[in-house]
Protein backbone atom coordinates (compact mmCIF):
# COMPACT_ATOMS: atom_id res chain seq x y z
CA UNK A 1 0.00 0.00 0.00
CA UNK A 2 1.37 3.44 -1.21
CA UNK A 3 1.63 6.20 1.60
CA UNK A 4 -1.25 8.75 1.82
CA UNK A 5 1.29 11.49 0.09
CA UNK A 6 1.75 9.47 -2.90
CA UNK A 7 -1.59 8.07 -3.22
CA UNK A 8 -2.38 11.88 -3.31
CA UNK A 9 0.14 12.17 -6.18
CA UNK A 10 -1.46 9.21 -7.53
CA UNK A 11 -4.79 10.95 -8.14
CA UNK A 12 -3.94 14.52 -8.19
CA UNK A 13 -5.70 15.23 -11.12
CA UNK A 14 -9.37 13.38 -9.35
CA UNK A 15 -8.64 15.48 -6.24
CA UNK A 16 -8.25 19.00 -8.62
CA UNK A 17 -12.14 18.21 -9.82
CA UNK A 18 -14.52 20.00 -7.69
CA UNK A 19 -17.16 17.51 -8.08
CA UNK A 20 -14.74 14.63 -6.80
CA UNK A 21 -11.94 15.28 -4.43
CA UNK A 22 -10.60 13.66 -1.51
CA UNK A 23 -14.30 12.78 -0.51
CA UNK A 24 -15.17 11.57 -4.34
CA UNK A 25 -11.85 9.27 -4.40
CA UNK A 26 -12.80 8.17 -1.31
CA UNK A 27 -15.98 6.66 -2.48
CA UNK A 28 -14.09 5.28 -5.09
CA UNK A 29 -11.91 3.65 -2.64
CA UNK A 30 -14.71 1.73 -1.16
CA UNK A 31 -16.51 1.12 -4.20
CA UNK A 32 -16.74 -2.54 -5.67
CA UNK A 33 -17.12 -2.53 -9.31
CA UNK A 34 -17.85 -6.54 -11.61
CA UNK A 35 -16.25 -6.28 -15.06
CA UNK A 36 -18.08 -9.44 -16.95
CA UNK A 37 -15.81 -10.30 -19.94
CA UNK A 38 -12.20 -9.35 -19.76
CA UNK A 39 -12.42 -8.89 -23.38
CA UNK A 40 -12.48 -6.37 -26.33
CA UNK A 41 -14.84 -4.22 -23.78
CA UNK A 42 -14.02 -5.09 -20.57
CA UNK A 43 -9.99 -4.19 -21.73
CA UNK A 44 -10.62 -0.93 -21.65
CA UNK A 45 -13.08 -1.28 -18.35
CA UNK A 46 -10.70 -2.92 -16.09
CA UNK A 47 -7.91 -0.56 -16.99
CA UNK A 48 -9.67 2.78 -16.52
CA UNK A 49 -11.46 1.40 -13.34
CA UNK A 50 -7.84 0.45 -11.82
CA UNK A 51 -6.31 3.55 -12.40
CA UNK A 52 -9.47 5.28 -11.15
CA UNK A 53 -8.51 3.69 -7.89
CA UNK A 54 -11.91 1.85 -7.46
CA UNK A 55 -11.14 0.01 -4.36
CA UNK A 56 -12.09 -3.92 -5.81
CA UNK A 57 -13.08 -4.52 -8.70
CA UNK A 58 -14.15 -8.41 -9.77
CA UNK A 59 -13.69 -9.91 -12.97
CA UNK A 60 -14.90 -12.90 -14.20
CA UNK A 61 -14.24 -14.81 -17.65
CA UNK A 62 -13.40 -17.98 -18.39
CA UNK A 63 -11.27 -17.91 -21.72
CA UNK A 64 -7.64 -17.54 -22.22
CA UNK A 65 -5.78 -15.24 -24.11
CA UNK A 66 -5.63 -16.02 -28.27
CA UNK A 67 -3.75 -14.10 -30.74
CA UNK A 68 -6.85 -12.99 -32.80
CA UNK A 69 -7.86 -11.39 -29.49
CA UNK A 70 -4.55 -8.66 -29.37
CA UNK A 71 -6.33 -6.24 -32.43
CA UNK A 72 -9.03 -5.01 -29.81
CA UNK A 73 -8.37 -6.80 -26.63
CA UNK A 74 -5.22 -4.03 -24.94
CA UNK A 75 -5.44 -5.41 -21.85
CA UNK A 76 -3.40 -8.73 -22.81
CA UNK A 77 -0.34 -9.11 -24.84
CA UNK A 78 1.22 -11.54 -26.99
CA UNK A 79 3.49 -12.72 -24.10
CA UNK A 80 -0.19 -13.44 -22.46
CA UNK A 81 -1.25 -15.91 -25.75
CA UNK A 82 -2.10 -19.08 -23.52
CA UNK A 83 -2.89 -17.59 -20.28
CA UNK A 84 -6.19 -16.98 -18.51
CA UNK A 85 -7.92 -13.68 -19.38
CA UNK A 86 -8.34 -12.94 -15.77
CA UNK A 87 -4.52 -13.48 -14.68
CA UNK A 88 -3.60 -11.30 -18.12
CA UNK A 89 -5.84 -8.71 -16.28
CA UNK A 90 -4.81 -9.14 -13.02
CA UNK A 91 -1.06 -8.85 -13.90
CA UNK A 92 -1.99 -5.47 -15.96
CA UNK A 93 -4.24 -4.13 -13.61
CA UNK A 94 -2.22 -4.42 -10.26
CA UNK A 95 0.88 -2.81 -12.60
CA UNK A 96 -1.26 0.16 -12.87
CA UNK A 97 -2.35 0.32 -9.39
CA UNK A 98 -0.87 -1.86 -6.60
CA UNK A 99 -3.81 -0.23 -4.09
CA UNK A 100 -6.62 -1.96 -4.81
CA UNK A 101 -7.90 -5.26 -4.46
CA UNK A 102 -8.92 -7.57 -7.75
CA UNK A 103 -11.28 -10.57 -7.57
CA UNK A 104 -10.93 -13.04 -10.53
CA UNK A 105 -13.47 -15.65 -11.33
CA UNK A 106 -11.83 -18.52 -13.82
CA UNK A 107 -16.02 -19.42 -15.30
CA UNK A 108 -18.59 -18.56 -17.18
CA UNK A 109 -21.48 -16.90 -15.90
CA UNK A 110 -24.88 -19.16 -14.97
CA UNK A 111 -28.10 -19.27 -13.12
CA UNK A 112 -26.00 -20.92 -10.43
CA UNK A 113 -23.43 -18.82 -9.41
CA UNK A 114 -24.88 -15.23 -11.16
CA UNK A 115 -26.74 -13.89 -8.10
CA UNK A 116 -24.13 -15.37 -5.62
CA UNK A 117 -21.31 -13.35 -7.26
CA UNK A 118 -22.85 -10.35 -8.65
CA UNK A 119 -24.61 -9.57 -5.24
CA UNK A 120 -20.84 -9.17 -3.83
CA UNK A 121 -20.90 -5.53 -5.72
CA UNK A 122 -22.26 -2.17 -6.04
CA UNK A 123 -22.13 -1.76 -9.86
CA UNK A 124 -21.68 -4.24 -12.68
CA UNK A 125 -20.07 -3.91 -16.34
CA UNK A 126 -21.83 -6.42 -18.94
CA UNK A 127 -18.68 -6.69 -21.38
CA UNK A 128 -19.98 -9.70 -22.70
CA UNK A 129 -19.95 -10.54 -26.25
CA UNK A 130 -23.08 -13.24 -26.56
CA UNK A 131 -26.88 -12.64 -25.67
CA UNK A 132 -27.48 -15.25 -23.54
CA UNK A 133 -25.19 -13.42 -21.08
CA UNK A 134 -26.52 -10.39 -21.65
CA UNK A 135 -30.23 -11.06 -20.49
CA UNK A 136 -28.61 -13.23 -17.85
CA UNK A 137 -26.82 -10.53 -16.20
CA UNK A 138 -29.78 -8.03 -16.78
CA UNK A 139 -32.25 -10.39 -15.07
CA UNK A 140 -29.93 -11.01 -12.02
CA UNK A 141 -29.12 -7.41 -11.33
CA UNK A 142 -32.89 -6.62 -11.98
CA UNK A 143 -33.39 -9.26 -8.78
CA UNK A 144 -30.91 -7.59 -6.75
CA UNK A 145 -31.42 -4.25 -7.75
CA UNK A 146 -28.11 -3.68 -9.03
CA UNK A 147 -27.55 -0.83 -11.54
CA UNK A 148 -25.04 -2.37 -14.61
CA UNK A 149 -24.44 -0.62 -17.92
CA UNK A 150 -24.66 -2.88 -21.12
CA UNK A 151 -22.67 -2.38 -24.04
CA UNK A 152 -22.62 -4.49 -27.52
CA UNK A 153 -20.54 -3.88 -30.64
CA UNK A 154 -20.36 -5.10 -33.88
CA UNK A 155 -18.19 -4.16 -37.08
CA UNK A 156 -18.15 -0.67 -36.86
CA UNK A 157 -20.54 0.48 -34.48
CA UNK A 158 -21.02 0.01 -30.86
CA UNK A 159 -24.34 1.04 -28.20
CA UNK A 160 -24.38 0.81 -24.83
CA UNK A 161 -26.31 2.35 -21.85
CA UNK A 162 -26.80 2.12 -17.94
CA UNK A 163 -29.79 0.53 -16.15
CA UNK A 164 -30.55 1.01 -12.71
CA UNK A 165 -33.17 -1.23 -11.80
CA UNK A 166 -36.93 -0.44 -11.05
CA UNK A 167 -35.72 3.34 -11.93
CA UNK A 168 -35.14 2.99 -15.13
CA UNK A 169 -35.72 0.91 -18.18
CA UNK A 170 -33.86 -2.22 -17.93
CA UNK A 171 -32.68 -4.43 -20.87
CA UNK A 172 -35.69 -5.96 -21.73
CA UNK A 173 -37.83 -3.08 -22.27
CA UNK A 174 -35.81 -2.29 -24.79
CA UNK A 175 -35.01 -5.95 -26.23
CA UNK A 176 -37.70 -8.11 -24.90
CA UNK A 177 -36.11 -11.34 -25.96
CA UNK A 178 -32.82 -12.87 -27.28
CA UNK A 179 -32.95 -13.30 -31.14
CA UNK A 180 -32.96 -16.41 -32.90
CA UNK A 181 -30.44 -18.90 -31.92
CA UNK A 182 -28.74 -18.67 -35.46
CA UNK A 183 -28.26 -15.03 -34.84
CA UNK A 184 -25.63 -15.41 -32.22
CA UNK A 185 -23.19 -15.79 -34.86
CA UNK A 186 -23.19 -11.89 -35.41
CA UNK A 187 -20.37 -12.20 -32.41
CA UNK A 188 -18.47 -13.69 -34.66
CA UNK A 189 -18.50 -10.73 -37.42
CA UNK A 190 -15.74 -8.82 -38.38
CA UNK A 191 -15.27 -5.59 -35.61
CA UNK A 192 -13.09 -2.23 -35.87
CA UNK A 193 -10.44 -2.61 -33.10
CA UNK A 194 -10.59 0.59 -31.58
CA UNK A 195 -14.73 0.10 -31.44
CA UNK A 196 -15.10 -1.63 -28.12
CA UNK A 197 -12.17 0.64 -27.19
CA UNK A 198 -14.30 3.80 -27.18
CA UNK A 199 -17.49 2.04 -25.92
CA UNK A 200 -15.71 0.32 -22.80
CA UNK A 201 -14.25 3.73 -21.86
CA UNK A 202 -17.99 5.00 -21.98
CA UNK A 203 -19.23 1.98 -19.48
CA UNK A 204 -15.82 2.98 -17.49
CA UNK A 205 -17.15 6.26 -16.85
CA UNK A 206 -20.86 5.25 -16.45
CA UNK A 207 -19.43 2.90 -13.06
CA UNK A 208 -17.33 6.01 -12.19
CA UNK A 209 -19.93 9.01 -12.65
CA UNK A 210 -22.51 6.37 -10.50
CA UNK A 211 -20.12 6.05 -7.42
CA UNK A 212 -19.55 9.31 -7.42
CA UNK A 213 -23.52 10.69 -8.08
CA UNK A 214 -22.23 13.39 -10.67
CA UNK A 215 -23.15 14.07 -14.09
CA UNK A 216 -25.97 12.52 -16.10
CA UNK A 217 -26.31 8.43 -16.54
CA UNK A 218 -27.22 6.96 -19.68
CA UNK A 219 -30.48 5.75 -18.24
CA UNK A 220 -33.45 5.37 -20.57
CA UNK A 221 -31.41 6.33 -23.44
CA UNK A 222 -29.29 3.90 -25.15
CA UNK A 223 -26.17 5.48 -26.93
CA UNK A 224 -25.06 4.57 -30.48
CA UNK A 225 -21.90 5.40 -32.30
CA UNK A 226 -20.89 4.37 -36.20
CA UNK A 227 -17.12 4.98 -36.42
CA UNK A 228 -17.24 4.75 -40.12
CA UNK A 229 -19.76 8.24 -40.00
CA UNK A 230 -18.76 9.48 -36.32
CA UNK A 231 -22.40 9.33 -35.67
CA UNK A 232 -23.39 9.17 -32.14
CA UNK A 233 -26.77 9.18 -31.65
CA UNK A 234 -28.96 9.19 -27.78
CA UNK A 235 -32.26 7.05 -28.18
CA UNK A 236 -35.15 7.28 -25.95
CA UNK A 237 -36.14 3.96 -24.23
CA UNK A 238 -39.12 4.06 -21.83
CA UNK A 239 -39.30 1.87 -18.87
CA UNK A 240 -42.17 -0.43 -20.20
CA UNK A 241 -44.63 -1.00 -17.24
CA UNK A 242 -45.48 -4.13 -18.75
CA UNK A 243 -41.63 -5.63 -19.02
CA UNK A 244 -41.47 -9.40 -18.53
CA UNK A 245 -38.19 -8.82 -16.22
CA UNK A 246 -38.43 -5.34 -14.15
CA UNK A 247 -42.47 -4.79 -14.30
CA UNK A 248 -43.68 -4.25 -10.55
CA UNK A 249 -46.64 -6.48 -10.82
CA UNK A 250 -45.29 -9.62 -13.05
CA UNK A 251 -41.97 -9.77 -13.52
CA UNK A 252 -39.62 -12.18 -13.06
CA UNK A 253 -38.87 -13.85 -9.93
CA UNK A 254 -36.13 -16.24 -10.48
CA UNK A 255 -33.62 -16.67 -13.08
CA UNK A 256 -34.07 -18.58 -16.12
CA UNK A 257 -31.33 -19.77 -18.73
CA UNK A 258 -31.67 -18.66 -22.16
CA UNK A 259 -30.07 -20.07 -25.63
CA UNK A 260 -26.65 -19.87 -26.39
Amino acid sequence: MEAESVLKERYLRHLMLEDVGEEGQKKLTHAKVLVIGAGGLGSPVCLYLAAAGVGRIGILDYDIVEISNLQRQILHATSDIGKAKITSAQIKMNNINPNIIIDTYFEKLTIDNAMPILQNYDFIVDATDNFASKFLINDACVLLSKPFSHAGVLKYRGQTMTIVPHESACFACAFDEPPAKELNTIFRAGLFGVVPGIIGCIQASEAIKYILNIGELLTNTLLTMDIKTMEFRKVPIKQDMQCRVCAKEHGITELRAYHE
